[in-house]
């Protein structure tokens, strides 16, 4: 029969082990990279969509500034075919509504930003629902449709801001390409970001009112065009069910 030795140095190895094992069990440790929906894990937005080969992307515009381009931006969208989605903060929505029904009528979509574009993780659960709300009701009262997707202010989330908007019918949609428009690149540098980055199932960020946006587009959409890529709305691009978010935020069939 063989005796088995425990030496001081390995009992420490052992000790050492069991203490860490007990650790990630307690704190609920996983090596999984996936993101989980379920209670107590971190819940991620759709930051873009797998799509294989398929060459389909979604321009959308955060409109929270003025509304001085919209008749550009609609004359743009129309001319390369490329409908687009707007989130909208509900103030703008009240300040400018013949601005949204004519992105709505020239159709493109319009979603939900929050109300009044506050930092919404920091809020409460009651003022989350309320912002989010808010903001629905002020779309739908000038669309006639409600809004199915939702991007929180400054890209800010938490697991309660996606909860609550899960709980109003709506998916948290983010961007995996930042034109950087609301920085006031130059019109070229703003092509060249987003034209260098784009992929199958891209999610694009750009914003209305911003100083350059307008004469990049044209670029952008031409470029992009060549490329053989495809523009659809939001809702169009990512799944309604059956899927998985992994951990950078790409949303998977399956």
């Amino acid at each position: 029969m063989k005796v088995f030795v425990l030496n001081k140095s390995r009992a420490v190895m052992y000790l050492s082990l069991l203490f860490c094992a007990v650790i990630m069990v307690v704190a609920g440790f996983s090596t999984s990279t996936d993101v989980y929906s379920d209670g107590g894990d971190k819940l991620l937005p759709i930051y873009s969509v797998e799509k294989g080969k398929e060459k389909v992307c979604a321009l959308t515009f955060d409109a929270a500034w003025d509304d001085t381009d919209t008749d550009i931006l609609i004359d743009i969208l129309k001319k390369y075919d490329a409908p687009a989605t707007f989130f909208m903060v509900g103030s703008w929505v009240e300040k400018y509504p013949d601005s949204v029904k004519k992105f709505h009528n020239a159709g493109h979509e319009i979603m939900n930003h929050s109300d009044t574009h506050p930092h919404i993780d920091k809020l409460s659960d009651v003022k989350i629902a309320a912002e989010l709300k808010n903001c629905s009701d002020k779309i739908e009262a000038v669309t006639g449709v409600r809004p199915i997707l939702f991007r929180g202010p400054y890209g800010e989330y938490n697991n309660a801001v996606i909860k609550e908007a899960t709980n109003q019918n709506m998916f948290t949609v983010q961007w995996n390409i930042d034109s950087l428009d609301w920085k006031n690149l130059s019109a070229n540098e703003i092509e060249k970001r987003v034209t260098n980055r784009i992929a199958p199932g891209s999610i694009i960020l750009f914003h209305n009112g911003a100083k350059n946006t307008p004469e990049a587009l044209p670029k952008i959409l031409e470029k992009l065009t060549s490329a053989g890529y495809k523009f659809v709305k939001a809702s169009d691009l990512i799944y309604k069910e059956n899927y998985t978010i992994d951990h950078s935020g790409k949303q998977i069939a399956g």
